[in-house]
């Protein structure tokens, strides 16, 4: 009997060993597995406001001081500059849009990129990224700041139809063949990269998403773009790339007048009514041919 009660004590302290095990294993599995798998899903806020862009959402590529370009680049939406008014290298680029250089159109559009430049900057930081590398990772609607520099190598994806803000304090920079791809409903209009000093788009990368730089912005050769570039003091920099935009601008809408045509009613011609005399044949007819 005691020799069974000291066998029931041992099985219990084993139930409650292999329990413990258990629990360890789970913990070791979310630190090696799911813990990485977190950092890399970076989690931010889901309601960020859009900058507004004005007049300046039709533009592809707006320089201030110069744009310049180097091969047969082809730019789908208007081209600008100002304060500057150069504009090199079309032909052999192409623009399908209007270019502006220092008029009133291009001024217009610096100061609404002005306006959205100050409203990336100052939405406040959901997720510090800095020193991290943006490749590898998937980020959700956001606001995600870079107290210096910022790079780019390898993939990024933003995930969601949210608005997602990359706020970089100085320098942004690509490496070669780096791409940014979208799933679940993101949208090139809703990604603003507001980039304290020059942004550098390395060569053959596949970019997204519109970058208000303070100074200048270099696209190397071959990168293309689905967005826009805005350069609000220096100049903007092409070779051989593409802009294809996704008509983030909204198109406003003429109203169409109809021309109306007046009517006109015929106006009748009253009829005489014959006048009777008694004795006398009615006025108005032939007393001779009755």
């Amino acid at each position: 009997m005691e020799e069974g009660f000291c066998d029931m004590k041992r099985f219990s302290r084993l139930q409650r060993g292999l329990a413990l095990t258990s629990a360890a294993l789970l913990l070791l599995f979310c630190a090696l597995v799911l813990l990485p798998a977190a950092r890399l899903q970076v989690q931010a806020q889901s309601a960020v406001t859009q900058p507004p862009l004005g007049s300046a959402s039709s533009f592809a590529v707006l320089g201030g001081s110069t744009v310049t370009n180097t091969g047969p680049t082809v730019v789908n939406g208007d081209l600008g500059v100002s304060p500057g008014s150069a504009v090199t290298g079309f032909p052999p680029g192409i623009v399908h849009g209007a270019v502006h250089k220092a008029d009133a159109v291009a001024l217009q559009a610096q100061k609404d990129v002005t306006t959205a430049y100050n409203a990336a900057k100052g939405a406040p930081c959901t997720q510090n990224l800095t020193g991290q590398d943006l490749g590898g990772k998937s980020l959700v609607s956001g606001v995600y700041c870079f107290s210096s520099s910022a790079q780019l190598t390898g993939n990024l994806t933003l995930n969601g139809s949210g608005v997602f803000i990359i706020q970089v304090a100085s320098k942004l920079t690509t490496a070669s063949n780096a791409s940014v791809s979208l799933i679940g409903g993101a949208s090139p209009c809703n990604i603003f990269w507001q980039v304290g000093s020059s942004a550098t788009v390395g060569t053959n990368t596949s970019f997204t998403g519109n970058i208000l730089a303070l100074t200048s912005i270099s696209a190397m050769t071959g990168a293309k773009f689905n967005g826009s570039l805005y350069a609000r003091n220096g100049a903007v920099t092409l070779d051989k790339n593409t802009f294809t935009r996704s008509g983030c601008a909204s198109v406003p809408t003429t109203p169409t007048t109809v021309p109306t045509t007046p009517t006109t009613v015929p106006t009748k011609t009253p009829t005489a009514t014959p006048t009777t005399f008694p004795g006398l044949p009615p006025t108005g007819s032939d007393p001779y041919n009755p």
